[in-house]
């Protein structure tokens, strides 16, 4: 029997605005130049990825429903619906939430998806919304907990309750939180880490309610400098099929340039940042060597005169043109 669970987004919807009315509002009265703070069509942009991910989601749900709720019919396990078990699918689908987030950035035809949700260059609770329309990447990290007899509305549920969570870590106006919050919750001080482009606070702090599996596995960073979001190279655009499709078209157009299939394969299913090994031949510019000037003595008149020979030109090898780096966003 399929669990009667309540839809916790769309009862958080009045929260959701009210909260960014509130936010926007103490930016008008109490500005913070260091703060990123609101741009009109930045936010304007982030409610447009985040309307138009609930239609798309729709559309992803329906294949994913069926391959859940057949493999939950294959599987003799069932785990009740109670209020300890929902506590410990919470739990659960946290832990397998964090390596789908990290697996989300270390995999570039998976960041290709995610890379919407970092594509704005301001912090705050809009950009909670700016949600991928191309989230079907998601669904095979949760097949385990599917595997194990939860069944895919109790899923459904965990899922949505992690993300109404995550919505207001996603502000500047909250400061460093007690430390024991700090130290097993994700809270707007770790969140901003997560967003922000600098090398020390790339690639950290996946946790969606929890950040303890960030500190059990090695990707915690805690705040120190303030944060510059975005990616490492912006795309400078408020266009909404720009935002959700670029980084698709960057890895189309690497792989037409790459040069074999070990390099076509790098560019989809390697890391965003990688490069393929430098091609036979492609090395540096190596100088040359060439003897040092020769020394002439003539002797001409009561004193020898010094004539000194002028020296070669320096030789330098010509290397070939390296290859064009890749388009990607990071």
């Amino acid at each position: 029997m399929e669990p009667n669970l309540p839809d916790v987004v769309l009862w958080s919807i009045p929260a959701f605005v009210l909260l960014t009315v509130i936010e926007m509002v103490s930016y008008r009265f109490h500005p913070d130049e260091d703060a990123a703070g609101y741009d009109t069509k930045d936010a304007a942009t982030s409610l447009t990825m985040g309307l138009g991910s609930l239609g798309f989601d729709l559309l992803w749900k329906i294949p994913v429903l069926a391959v859940y709720m057949g493999v939950h019919e294959l599987t003799p396990l069932r785990v009740p619906v109670l209020w300890w078990t929902v506590l410990l699918m919470l739990l659960a689908q946290d832990f397998f939430y964090y390596w789908s987030h990290r697996g989300h950035h270390v995999i570039r035809i998976l960041w290709a998806c995610h890379v919407v949700h970092h594509s704005s260059e301001k912090f705050n609770l809009t950009t909670a919304l700016r949600q991928p329309w191309t989230s079907a990447t998601v669904w095979p990290f949760y097949l385990p907990l599917i595997a194990c007899g939860v069944h895919p509305a109790a899923l459904a549920f965990c899922q949505s309750a992690n993300l109404v969570y995550q919505f207001w870590v996603h502000t500047e106006r909250v400061g460093k939180l007690p430390r024991p919050f700090e130290y097993v919750l994700n809270t707007p001080s770790h969140h901003r880490v997560h967003h922000a482009s600098q090398g020390g606070y790339l690639d950290r702090n996946y946790g969606g309610i929890l950040i303890i599996w960030d500190r059990m596995f090695g990707s915690f960073a805690a705040e120190t400098e303030r944060p510059v979001y975005g990616l490492t190279k912006n795309i400078a655009t408020h266009n909404p099929l720009r935002v959700a499709t670029h980084e698709y078209a960057a890895i189309a157009r690497d792989v037409r340039a790459a040069g074999s299939w070990s390099e076509r394969a790098g560019r989809v299913f390697r890391g965003p940042g990688w490069q393929p090994a430098p091609r036979p031949g492609a090395e540096a510019a190596v100088a040359v060597p060439v003897p040092a000037p020769v020394s002439v003595e003539a002797a001409a008149g009561p004193a020898p005169v010094r004539v000194e020979a002028p020296a070669p030109a320096s030789v330098t090898a010509a290397a070939p043109a390296p290859a064009p780096a890749p388009e990607h966003t990071r």
